[in-house]
């Protein structure tokens, strides 16, 4: 019996250390791969994918930490130490209830220790470029979100031997450089709060198939150009969240459950899907978002859910039929603590922060 090969899909942009603070002030901070291209890499690689990051890991603690939770789930990490090696990104979360009981999600990009600014993101040069090319034959997809001369020439390399591309911009960035982007992508998906302003980001001439702009709570619009022109904006309502414990994250489920339903065949295959089949598509995107916002952190339930489970719920979900999720348990804690390159173990706002870092576990 041979084995059927599993859909390949590789990505360039944030890959990130998330640190993440609950609203328990006694649980363990969790450590996760983080970022918007390592969780829809993660996601992917969970709902049965090859996944290859391209990152410029240079093992240092952070790296190290998330190299083995990508592992933990399947990601090929053959390009995520590509050169010249840099820090890995570190993003703190923390979970906190308002006065008014909302949840609110603080993203922290310095030390609490101290207070330098954490590393932050450094694209991936043309030494990836080099290295990546000749492993993109066969690749269904790949994915981008932030943008570099060497990400977009990865990007074209992959589109010409085939494969879809998604661009899932964090920012306006460059004009230069965002307008390739968007002439190379198929997909291009961004979120109304950082790209408000651009109102429909499709150029003439542009090879973009589906843009889908995510509306929060309100749901998502789309179009498409499956028939012989453009669809007209087709809104779709929000699937009701079983339970509220955080959203983040549920943009990169919503992304990577799309790319599952529509970019397995390649673009051969995304050319195939129609009208219909993008819808039902987003639906199901729009049910793993859903699911995710039950648990703490981008993606909590897939440490406390088994697989067989998590089919089980979307299923649910999509059917309307599921309004409970179980209570969600830690995820078992091992390793150490995650320090910031810039610490030095006699800095006086080390011990003030002290009780809050001590929560942090790898």
């Amino acid at each position: 019996m041979t084995s059927v090969a599993k859909p390949k899909v590789f990505g360039t942009g944030l890959i990130a250390l998330d640190l993440v603070l609950g609203l328990n002030p006694m649980s363990p901070v969790r450590s996760w791969a983080g970022g918007t291209c390592g969780n829809v890499l993660s996601i992917l690689a969970y709902l049965g994918w090859d996944a290859f990051p391209i990152a410029r890991m240079n093992g240092d603690p952070a790296s190290e930490r998330v190299r083995a939770d990508l592992a933990h789930w399947g990601v090929h990490l053959d390009f995520a130490n590509c050169s010249p090696a840099a820090h890995t990104p570190i993003i703190i979360q923390e979970i906190r209830r308002g006065k008014d009981g909302k949840l609110r999600h603080r993203f922290s990009w310095s030390c609490p220790q101290c207070g330098e600014w954490l590393p932050s993101f450094k694209p991936v040069t043309t030494a990836a470029v080099q290295a990546v090319t000749p492993a993109l034959d066969n690749a269904s997809v790949f994915f981008l979100d932030r943008l570099s001369r060497a990400a977009l020439s990865l990007a074209k390399e992959a589109s010409e031997r085939g494969a879809v591309i998604v661009f899932e911009p964090s920012g306006k960035g460059t004009d230069k450089l965002m307008a390739e982007a968007i002439d190379l992508a198929h997909i291009v998906k961004y979120a109304d709060q950082r790209l408000a302003t651009l109102g429909g980001v499709i150029n003439k001439g542009a090879a973009t198939i589906v843009e889908v702009q995510t509306l929060g709570e309100q749901g998502l619009k789309y179009r498409h150009r499956f028939g012989r022109s453009w669809s007209k904006w087709i809104h779709i309502g929000a699937v009701p969240a079983p339970r509220l414990a955080d959203t983040c994250g549920s943009g990169d489920w919503c992304t990577a459950g799309l790319i599952a339903k529509v970019a397995a065949g390649g673009v051969g295959g995304f050319h195939d899907v129609g009208a219909d089949g993008l819808r039902a598509a987003l639906r199901y995107a729009q049910s793993l978002a859903a699911w995710n916002c039950g648990f703490e952190g981008a993606r909590g339930g897939m440490y406390v859910v088994a697989r067989d489970a998590f089919d089980a719920q979307i299923a649910a979900l999509l059917a309307g039929e599921l309004d409970h999720l179980a209570d969600a348990v830690d995820e078992p804690k091992t390793g150490s603590l995650i320090d910031c390159p810039a610490c030095s173990t006699t800095s006086p706002k080390r011990r003030v922060a002290s009780h809050r870092v001590r929560r942090v576990a790898a």
